[in-house]
């Protein structure tokens, strides 16, 4: 049973079944999202229509979720990744929704995640170095409800980062 703030909005149902061509599409598309249907289709051994409605389908399903470009965060000035745990009163749900909700808003927060083990939560904090972070802390986390304590670390450099999705158990 999920601790008492778990909003469950990260619980998925079971995946929809998906075919071969599905799982090409998610691998091509994951590889090149800008690829016209054309060359999608091309790819993945299906006519254009068919390819089209695939993908409609899959966005339908939620399976894909959306299309982003990847950006180099040094070269736009946030040079700074903080791991920060985050720790809560697991016991005050109310409070537990709310500070959830005050995260999402938070732009430097670029994913939260509910976490086991020590700390309620796991954030990747994005800033542009170490000052900001400092002041990003005092100035807008410890402000949040619920923060009993945080524990951060910070990145000095990335093995691998913006992976695709396995898609070997599909």
């Amino acid at each position: 049973m999920p601790d008492a703030g778990y909003s469950g909005q990260t619980r998925s149902a079971a995946p929809p079944a998906l075919d071969r061509y599905d799982v090409a599409i998610l691998a091509a598309l994951q590889r090149d999202a800008r690829q016209s249907n054309a060359d999608l289709a091309a790819a993945i051994g299906l006519s254009a229509a068919p390819t089209w409605r695939r993908v409609r389908r899959l966005e339908e399903l939620g399976v894909i979720t959306g299309y982003r470009a990847e950006i180099d965060r040094r070269k736009i000035g946030l040079g700074v990744l903080a791991f920060v745990r985050v720790d809560t009163e697991r016991d005050n749900a109310e409070s537990t929704r709310a500070l959830e909700a005050a995260i999402r808003g938070l732009p430097e927060v670029i994913a939260c995640h509910y976490i086991s083990g020590a700390g309620t939560f796991e954030l990747q904090v994005l800033v542009p170095d170490l000052d900001a972070y400092s002041r990003w802390t005092m100035e807008t986390l410890f402000k949040l409800p619920n923060i009993k304590d945080l524990h951060t670390s910070f990145s000095l450099g990335e093995v691998k980062a913006g992976a695709a999705l396995p898609l070997g158990h599909l």
